[in-house]
């Protein structure tokens, strides 16, 4: 069986995905600092109030086996610019979900997201042999919701009041989702977008 537990550092041209650790916290703040992230209240960004918790969460998570975070590091700058993860990994049904995923503002609308999902999708495809990739977003965050529509995932389905948000109100939950059998075209779309960005080259560092 594939080892769904300890995975391994994930590096492109542009960015490096490695494993989140306690010494990343500030680095993350200051990443989420840039454009005050957790002002968008459809989205789970952390804030000086709650770093903590978000990271500690994260890391008993992943001892249990039911995340892996990363965090995201720029490799032209050597910034951790955002974070990203597995999460829900069921690998009795070859099943997870990519979320928790933020950028820096600076960052967003560049090859960063591109690279990310591709690095990630092929590991889980290409490595882990799963038979689906969950993504999932708040109903009202529909830039994001845009995005993952063009990497070519499907929309499954929309849970109505999903989760109970801090302040009380009610997440609807968009549910989308990428087969094994997809795959190929997906990264077929994947590598040409790059296209779309000066110096983008498929890495031989890549693990897919």
């Amino acid at each position: 069986m594939k080892n769904w537990t300890n995975l391994p550092v994930l590096e492109h041209t542009t960015v490096q995905l490695i494993p989140m650790e306690l010494a990343h916290k500030e680095a993350l703040l200051q990443a989420a600092s840039d454009g005050e992230l957790w002002n968008l209240w459809y989205t789970s960004v952390p804030s000086a109030d709650t770093i903590d918790a978000y990271v500690d969460t994260a890391l008993a998570n992943k001892a249990t086996g039911y995340e892996f975070p990363y965090v995201v590091i720029h490799k032209p700058s050597g910034r951790i610019i955002g974070t990203t993860r597995f999460t829900l990994m069921d690998s009795v049904n070859r099943r997870l979900e990519l979320g928790y995923t933020w950028y820096a503002a600076s960052y967003q609308r560049t090859a960063v997201n591109s690279e990310c999902k591709f690095l990630m999708l092929g590991h889980a495809f290409e490595v882990l042999n799963c038979i689906a990739v969950q993504i999932s977003t708040n109903w009202h965050n529909h830039k994001s919701r845009a995005a993952i529509a063009r990497l070519g995932a499907h929309q499954d389905g929309v849970l109505r009041n999903h989760r109970i948000n801090t302040d009380g109100s009610y997440r609807d939950t968009v549910i989308f989702s990428i087969t094994d059998r997809e795959w190929i075209s997906v990264k077929k779309n994947l590598l040409l977008n790059f296209r779309k960005y000066d110096s983008i080259t498929l890495s031989p560092n890549s693990v897919v």
